[in-house]
């Protein structure tokens, strides 16, 4: 046997597992000796067999002396659809097809799938025959090869259907993992933290603080077959070894104790309750262990709800999760920007958990964890769904009542200021010191892993010991004791260096870690040349001032760079030591400027003089408690006095020194904290002890109860280590009058959410000398708390709003106005602007009142995470889980709008621009509310518009208008469409309320062209006239207009493109198509954006390249042929006067929006607006960079999809854009001409990390060299896209060499067309070209499509689809297939490999449906299939999808034609009962038809289609031309009969007499016949003559639009409809 030094694990009594490295020769030996066998048979998927296969077959080679036996090989497709009833039956086949008899033994070769696959193969061929398991991924190794459990999956759920069946040995080789990417490595660790933390805490601990030597073990191939024996294996080999033995031998103890699953082996199922669900949505995207992840949190937080897991144990395995790269929440954006991950809803998450092997019966189990290493049973636990709810749930429902456990006593968690301070003392000081009581929140654990990653490098220390062999210290080093309720810190004596590789410190939102780390990062060793410390934050983050701290410090002589916004971060800090002596720092914004620079002082090169500047010091004690805090670490600072008075001076020396950590230092518990329970006992008249917080505290929050809760009436004690408050009887807290809480800052959202339940007077002596009213209290000193993690100020006034409680912002603060709980609006929704301040606060009010709703639950864990389990545990005040479906928050505070939201449509606009028209087609493409303000107005009063103005007066109507605006936007706040007046604009007031809204939700302006407003208006009278020239008026009016609003309708008439109409040109859009468009794009109810722009499709933009576009809309359809969306080069772009000036130009915003305003006439495509500057070749100006972003912000409120901005841009003006792109997209680019960029240099993945901060999608354009450059392109994209974090990415190389990349290009490749009058980039291709190259490479196999029905040798369908695939350059071909039934033909075709689609007619609508895999809810709806499209499973598999498109095809045709004056078509007809009246009726069920008249000869059949469509009011009509009493005429027949069925003469007999009384609609309406022949059907005919106001449609129309339909379907393409129509028309006109 070869040599080779294997671990071995007992399981079930038997030592069969054996693990090492580089194991092929072993295995294949082992297997041979000791199980012997006349075949041997290796399954493995085909990337595994890339990798390993062929040493297996070598090793085999090699030892099958004898040659008796035989070795065979089969391969199946990688990925979980392989692992299914098809997948197993096939490898039984093989294994017939081969005569393998019950001696064979089977080899499963891969990961997790093969193993459960193969095993229960293994365990049913045969009645079981034997089976080695040969794990090749961490995932595998640790958990899914050890313990016999094999399976299946069904459509029902994961393993569902298998067998236990142990292996004959399992082979753990862990020279496999080399080869492992790193997420599939993270992905496996998910497991073996998963088993320490039920099992062994020691194991656990291991894990915590070696993880980046773990990682390292897999990233260093092994060479020459190195750790095969123990005297070549290298110690990180022995590392990685260990951990997978650690991890299998628990596994293995568990699995022998309890094999069949009753009992303990549940245990090793922690996470997977909760994973597996989330799994089932988000699989393959999010992987098995990062589900697990995931899963295991929520468990532990379920834990923690039921009191039986602390909030250190939770806090350490989050940690621990993290440092594996392994996602914590379903909020990290590698699962929330997932689509999936939308329906990831609580019920849905419970629905999937119920069908689980561990539940019993309805009970729902999961393992609940009591500490590290232990649960609280020895087996899965019964949780109730309203636990388990509360844990998943966004939102909390807080229910008023008295706190149960009053008196209460309780700590809080330890302060996140003293925290984040003595971790920063211990870590630059000298000696171990073991800090107790530590907040364990995102806040320290953002400073924590900041330290670790500022530890010097062994290089750097021995630079720093200037040649010396001898090293300095590391940096600070950090471990756990008292099962992680201590905190060791090693510190590191001041040795900082750069971290590796570039790595940026990412800090989030933490405020305090980033001012701290400004100053500690100029403490950093210098090293190479060039290198920076790169610290950075969220969204949020990058808008909170740092700028006097890197002012100072610049000063000071440090070189500190902004990277993107100038006083913010990200910043760019030089390692080169703080130089110390005199420093001057403005500190009245704060005080965390002035503490960051106290902490780092003692290491500056120089003694250190602070002086303070700029006006009263903010915040004085949380300085205090810095000096204290640097005392207890040996350093004194002395703080100098005014020598006349003694009055402490704001200015501060520092010696030059090196703290000493004390052994222990005990941390406070946080006072703001303390706040929360204590105002609870305030508000509800109860009793509660704060311990470790009194008067000796170094927290300025610490005064809270003596100086707000006691004059409010509270009865306070307070000792040196502890408060406690006891609240007067419910609602009679006191206003506070004047109170300073500049101290205090923090707590003034605590105090405000009390005030606003505070009526009684203020004390004595308390009271406002200037006549505001008795229940005010007044707030002053907290200016600072507008650039936390929200405008707090704001944040508390527009909250306290929802509940009734009136408030004023002051220069520094706010007055809330207090009143009686009984007078507060019950039901709120409470924004929290993901500031834990704020969700807490707001508790405190919903302890009193009913219903309230704290949204954003989980921003707590900033500081106190286990807050809503210690609000119900130790307070005794339920709290409820609440799912919100819609968000009904808007998000004032310095933020836009949640993305989610479906705030209401304000819309504003001249008179005669046609807001009432758009707004109601806009609530009708929304399915929301229409309100007219006008009518509104009129039914409040009483009284018409008119008559009020000329009784009241003009002033009186517009006030009396302003207050119905806000009444309007208060009552109306979702989901409704609101169309205003046109002089709303004309006050302030409005104004201001109009501009408050915008920051909420869209408000609209309807632009249209003002000869076109004057022309209405002049011949309109129900307004009261203006007394002044309407064109005035329009002057005056539209720069309000502008202001007000964010976004900007233009009701296009035409006016460019009249005279360019082409008979043969038609719009392909019309007025209700782009009001869909536009309104389902800013709401975000339906963003209009290219679907195709994903990771396994692709997609392309047409680039315009027109001066002036019109001359080129008779002809778009011809020239957007097969694209995804249309590129307008607004720097190519000329006004008319200017189209013969050339060179660098810039087009009005006037000639913009008439150009996109006339491209929307004709197209609802995408527009990608794109401005390229001179120097990244294009024609606009590179120094007009303010005019570049005015045409993009007009952009965005044109509702234009794709925004291209050149990150060469200033990083200012790009993020100012971003906060404001809506549901827009911007594409990042970057262009370079020069040839001389590498795309594996440096340069490009610098340019790509660039775009990657703002863009939604990435641009980077080269030029290619030779072939050579276009393959390293290709690699490069190939990188870019395996990362967690990829984003779409458009990557190109110019020029003819270029041209390949195009091709090879997946995202929004831009496409020429012959048509244009040039390219916009030298080696552009056209669409059909690149489907051309792609089929020429394999990239687009010929695919074959059918018609299934009889007879249809006459159809237009192959005409259609043939001509569109040869206009785009397809290779596909459509056919006939005319059988007397659904058989053997059909099934063949559906099972053929280059199967592309299928059409199907009369009469196998329905009798195909059950060869189908599922139907789409419309084809279930309607009962029939006339479209099958086969689609790709997430594993690769193949699933036959039935749809029906016959209702598009009428619902498009019936929009297109039906007048403008029919806005909400009221009633329509449907003439037959036949299967086309299933998709009719289903089509106009759709286009909100309220009332549907069916009327057919034979009334049975008829009674069936109603009974068929219980759902939608069907009202059968017994004589065509007669309709119910109370009933309209129809604005919309479809007939549905054969032509030769109708007549229009009552004496001809055996036919369907159609009279002209059909036709009575006043308002005219559309007029649909199916039937293909003749061309004028006598419905049609009779239509024609009898008014123009009724349009009519062929059914070769109708079959046009449901084939366009389908085309795009099977194809992802958009059909080219104009020549396709073209060619069918001319085909059926021949026939």
């Amino acid at each position: 046997m070869p040599s080779a030094d294997v671990q071995k694990v007992s399981i079930l009594g038997k030592e069969s597992i054996h693990c090492g490295f580089h194991l092929v020769p072993y295995i294949v030996s082992t297997v041979l000796e000791t199980l012997p066998s006349s075949t041997y048979v290796l399954v493995t998927d085909s990337h595994v067999a890339g990798l390993h296969l062929s040493a297996f077959q070598a090793a085999f080679d090699e030892r099958n002396v004898s040659r008796d036996a035989r070795f065979l090989t089969y391969v199946v497709s990688p990925g979980e659809t392989s692992k299914s009833r098809e997948g197993k039956a096939d490898i039984e086949d093989f294994l017939l097809l081969n005569s393998c008899t019950r001696d064979t033994v089977i080899l499963a070769l891969g990961g997790g799938v093969i193993g459960d696959l193969v095993g229960f193969v293994a365990a049913t061929f045969m009645r079981g025959v034997r089976f080695v398991q040969i794990p090749t991924t961490l995932l595998a190794m640790v958990d899914s090869s050890v313990g016999g459990k094999t399976a299946i999956d069904t459509p029902h759920g994961k393993n569902l259907i298998g067998a236990f069946w142990q292996p004959e040995y399992i082979f753990i080789d862990a020279a496999f993992l080399e080869t492992l990417p790193a997420r599939e490595f993270s992905n496996g660790m998910a497991e073996v933290i998963k088993t320490a933390a039920i099992w062994n805490e020691n194991e656990f601990a291991a894990l915590e603080s070696r993880s980046a030597e773990i990682f390292a073990a897999i990233q260093t191939p092994s060479a020459a077959f190195s750790g095969r024996t123990l005297a070549s294996r290298s110690p990180a080999q022995q590392l990685l070894l260990s951990v997978i033995v650690g991890s299998i031998s628990v596994k293995a103890h568990i699995v022998t104790v309890d094999e069949r699953e009753t009992g303990l082996r549940n245990l090793v199922n922690f996470g997977h309750t909760i994973g597996h669900a989330i799994e089932a949505v988000l699989t393959p995207q999010v992987l098995h262990g990062e589900c697990v992840s995931v899963g295991m949190v929520l468990e532990a937080e379920v834990a923690r709800q039921l009191g039986v897991l602390g909030q250190v144990a939770l806090g350490r395995l989050t940690r621990c999760l993290r440092a594996y790269n392994l996602p914590v929440s379903l909020a990290d954006p590698r699962i929330a920007s997932l689509p999936a991950a939308k329906v990831l809803s609580v019920t849905k998450l419970l629905d999937i958990m119920k069908i689980d092997k561990k539940n019993s019966g309805p009970q729902k189990k999961i393992v609940v964890l009591s500490r590290i290493g232990a649960t609280y049973e020895p087996k899965a636990t019964v949780v109730a769904d309203s636990v388990i709810a509360k844990t998943l749930s966004e939102a909390v429902r807080v229910v008023p009542g008295i706190p149960t456990k009053s008196p209460i006593r309780m700590a809080t968690p330890g302060s996140k200021s003293i925290s984040n301070r003595a971790l920063l003392l211990a870590a630059l000081g000298k000696g171990t010191c073991r800090l107790k009581n530590l907040l364990h929140s995102d806040d320290t654990q953002v400073m924590m892993n900041a330290l670790i990653e500022l530890k010097a490098s062994p290089s750097s220390r021995r630079q720093a010991c200037r040649g010396s062999n001898h090293l300095v210290p590391q940096g600070a080093s950090f471990s756990w004791e008292d099962g992680g309720e201590t905190l060791v810190v090693q510190g590191g004596e001041g040795s900082l260096s750069v971290p590796p590789n570039g790595k940026e410190i990412y800090l989030g939102n933490a405020g305090t870690a980033a001012r701290f780390l400004a100053t500690v990062c100029t403490l950093v060793q210098p090293s190479a040349s060039g290198e920076r410390t790169v610290i950075t934050g969220n969204a949020r983050m990058k808008q909170r001032p740092i700028g006097p701290l890197v002012d100072a410090l610049r000063a000071n002589g440090s070189d500190i760079a902004y990277l993107e916004s100038q006083g913010c971060l990200p910043l760019a800090v030089a390692p080169a030591g703080l130089r110390g002596g005199h420093i001057r720092l403005a500190a009245s914004v704060s005080s965390q400027y002035v503490s960051s620079i106290l902490l780092c002082a003692p290491y500056a090169a120089e003694p250190v003089t602070l002086e303070l500047t700029g006006g009263q010091v903010i915040s004085q004690p949380y300085i205090n408690m810095t000096i204290a805090m640097m005392r207890a670490f040996g350093v004194d600072v002395v703080r100098d006095a005014d020598p006349a008075t003694g009055a402490p001076r704001d200015v501060y020396r520092i010696p030059k020194a090196a703290y000493a950590s004390p052994r222990e230092y005990s941390i406070e518990s946080d006072a703001s904290s303390a706040t929360y329970p204590l105002a609870i006992a305030a508000i509800t008249g109860t009793t509660c002890t704060i311990e470790n917080i009194g008067s000796a505290s170094l927290q300025g929050d610490a005064r809270f109860a003596k100086e707000v809760l006691e004059p409010m009436g509270c009865v306070v004690v307070q000792t040196a280590t502890e408060t406690t408050v006891t609240g007067p009887p419910v609602g009679q807290l006191r206003a506070l009058g004047l109170v300073d809480m500049e101290p205090m800052t923090d707590a003034f959202l605590t105090a405000s959410v009390l005030a606003a339940v505070a009526c009684a007077p203020p004390l004595a002596g308390r009271e406002l000398a200037d006549g505001s009213r008795p229940a005010t209290t007044r707030i002053v000193g907290i200016a600072n708390q507008r650039v936390k993690e929200c405008n707090r100020i704001q944040a508390m006034m527009d909250q306290l709003a929802k509940f009734g409680v009136e408030t004023k912002e002051l220069d520094d603060g706010l007055e809330v106005y207090g009143k009686p709980v009984s007078e507060l609006k019950e039901g709120a929704s409470v924004h929290c602007y993901d500031d834990h301040r704020v969700a807490m606060a707001f508790s405190v009010l919903a302890t009193v009142v009913k219903g309230t709703v704290i949204e954003e639950k989980r921003c707590v864990e900033k500081t106190w995470p286990n807050w809503w389990d210690d609000l119900s545990n130790k307070i005794g005040i339920e709290v409820e889980g609440v799912e919100l479906s819609v968000s009904t928050s808007v998000a004032s505070a310095s933020r836009l709008a949640d993305q989610g939201s479906a705030a209401s449509v304000v819309i504003v606009g001249m008179r005669g621009s046609g807001k009432t028209f758009i707004g109601q087609l806009a609530s009708s493409a929304l399915e929301w509310s229409f309100l007219d303000a006008d009518e509104f107005f009129e039914k409040k009063f009483q009284v018409g518009v008119r008559e009020y103005v000329q009784k009241n007066g003009w002033p009186a109507f517009r006030a009396a208008e302003t207050d119905v605006l806000q009444e309007l936007l208060n009552t109306y706040p979702a989901r409704y469409v609101i169309s205003l007046g046109g002089g709303i604009v004309e006050t302030p007031a409005a104004r201001d309320l109009l501009k408050g809204y915008a920051k909420k939700g869209p408000v609209v302006h309807i632009v249209r062209e003002v000869d076109e407003v004057v022309k209405y208006l002049e011949a309109e009278g129900s307004r009261p006239a203006y007394g002044e020239p309407i064109i005035d008026v329009f002057r005056r009016r539209e720069p309000w207009f502008v202001e007000c609003c964010n976004y900007v309708f233009v009701n296009y008439t035409g006016v460019l493109t009249d005279s360019l109409q082409a008979d043969n040109a038609p719009s392909t859009t019309n007025i209700r198509d782009e009001v869909a468009r536009f309104f389902n794009h800013v709401t975000g109810q339906q963003p209009n954006l290219a679907p195709n722009v994903t990771a396994d499709s692709r997609s392309y933009f047409l680039s315009l390249t027109y001066p002036d576009i019109t001359p080129a809309l008779p002809h778009i359809d011809k020239l957007t042929a097969g694209v995804d969306a249309i590129e307008l080069r607004v720097d190519l772009l000329r006004s008319p006067k200017d189209l013969d000036e050339l060179g660098a130009y810039v087009p009005s915003a006037a000639h913009v929006t008439d150009q996109i305003a006339a491209l929307r006439s004709k197209t609802s495509l995408p527009i990608v607006f794109t401005v390229r500057t001179v120097s990244q070749g294009g024609q606009f100006p590179d120094h007009a960079e303010k005019d570049a972003f005015a045409l993009f912000h007009t952009a965005i409120r044109l509702g234009v999809e794709y925004v291209d901005v050149e990150i060469t841009w200033s990083e200012k003006h790009i993020q100012a854009l971003v906060a404001q792109k809506g549901h827009s997209q911007i594409i990042a680019s970057w262009h370079d001409w020069s040839g001389n960029m590498h795309w594996d240099g440096k340069l490009v993945e610098a340019k790509y990390r660039i775009a990657h901060e703002f863009g939604d999608i990435i641009k980077l354009v080269g030029k290619a060299n030779d072939l050579d450059d276009n393959l390293a392109l290709h690699r490069f994209v190939q990188r870019m896209r395996s990362s967690v974090d990829a984003k779409p990415i458009i990557a190109i190389n110019m020029g003819i060499e270029g041209q390949l990349s195009r091709v090879l290009n997946s995202t929004f490749s831009p496409v020429s067309h012959p048509l244009l009058p040039s390219k916009a980039a030298p080696g552009q291709l056209s669409f059909a070209q690149i489907q051309t190259a792609l089929h020429l490479i394999g990239q687009l196999p010929t695919r074959r499509f059918f018609l299934f029905g009889n007879p249809i040798k006459h159809s237009m369908s192959p005409t259609l689809h043939n001509t569109a695939f040869e206009l785009l350059g397809l290779p596909h071909k459509y056919e006939l297939l005319e059988t007397e039934a659904v058989g053997e033909e059909i099934k063949a075709v559906l099972a053929s490999n280059d199967f592309g689609g299928a059409s199907v007619t009369i009469p196998f609508k329905l009798d195909v449906i059950p060869l189908l895999d599922a139907l789409s809810p419309e084809a279930e709806a309607i009962g029939a299939v006339n479209t099958i499209v086969p689609q790709r499973t997430a594993g690769g598999g193949l699933m036959l999808y039935g749809d029906n498109t016959d209702w598009l095809g009428i619902s498009h045709c019936i929009r297109a034609a039906l007048p403008a004056n029919v806005n909400n078509p009221e009633a329509a007809l449907v003439i037959g009962a036949g299967g086309t009246s299933r998709a009719a009726i289903y089509a106009l069920h759709k286009l909100g038809v309220q009332r549907i008249y069916l009327f057919n000869r034979t009334r049975r059949s008829a009674e069936v289609l109603v009974n068929a469509f219980p759902n939608i009011k069907i009202e059968l009509i017994h004589e065509l031309g007669t309709w119910p009493a109370d009933g309209p005429a129809p604005t919309i027949i479809v007939s549905t009969v054969p032509a030769s069925a109708t007549t229009t003469d009552p004496d001809v007999e055996n036919a369907l007499y159609l009279p002209i009384s059909i036709f009575e609609s006043s308002a005219g309406g559309v007029v649909v016949d199916m039937a293909y022949k003749p061309a004028e059907t006598p419905l049609l005919a009779l239509a024609g003559n009898q008014s123009k106001e009724w349009k009519t449609v062929k059914g070769v129309q109708v079959l046009l639009e449901q084939g366009y339909v389908q085309f795009q379907l099977w194809t992802g393409r958009r059909c080219p409809k104009a020549l396709v129509a073209e060619r069918v028309w001319s085909a059926y006109m021949a026939a």
